[in-house]
């Protein structure tokens, strides 16, 4: 299985379950380390994104594009969202179970399990575990929606949902 075609799908399913989540909260402006752990996929090592809350609204505003979602549960702890949803796209149904604690102002984790029917690529579950922690403020230089990770090249999350061509390429992503 290609995990470059799974990842769009997994990401958007991400961005829609915390944007629809009216009572999530929203990250403290500043850089942000992101270490993603996705079972049965090699780490890649903690990814670093410049954010404010235009960028972090663009990227949810894109992934509700892409996703409906009928079902959105959320649930609010001492310190812990609880969020269900069923979300529904190209015949396509995913089923994520979401528990993110932490402040959002130093760091936050997120424990998600995301079932999909029929199965993506032989996939049935996916278990992602992220884990992110402020870092201050953006280097000098980065501006809001920069992201850098080990052995890629750097861009513009907010630039590249912006882009139609880029747009156009995920609403066209293989189910």
């Amino acid at each position: 299985m290609p995990a470059l075609r799974i990842v769009p799908l997994l990401f958007a399913t991400l961005f829609a379950v915390q944007a629809l989540a009216a009572d999530a909260p929203r990250r403290k402006s500043g850089l942000w380390e992101v270490k993603t752990q996705m079972a049965g996929m090699p780490g890649q090592g903690p990814m670093q994104m410049c954010v404010d809350q235009a960028s972090d609204n663009l990227m949810q505003q894109r992934a509700q594009e892409k996703v409906n979602c009928p079902v959105m549960e959320t649930t609010r702890g001492a310190g812990k969202i609880t969020i269900h949803a069923v979300c529904k796209h190209d015949g396509m149904t995913s089923t994520s179970d979401s528990v993110i604690t932490g402040d959002f102002d130093s760091a936050y984790r997120n424990d998600m399990v995301v079932r999909y029917d029929p199965p993506q690529h032989g996939m049935k579950e996916m278990k992602m575990v992220q884990e992110a922690r402020w870092l201050g403020p953006c280097k000098s230089g980065q501006k809001p929606g920069d992201v850098s990770t080990p052995g890629m090249q750097k861009f513009n999350m907010q630039e590249m949902m912006n882009d139609p061509q880029m747009r156009e390429m995920m609403k066209r992503q293989p189910k």
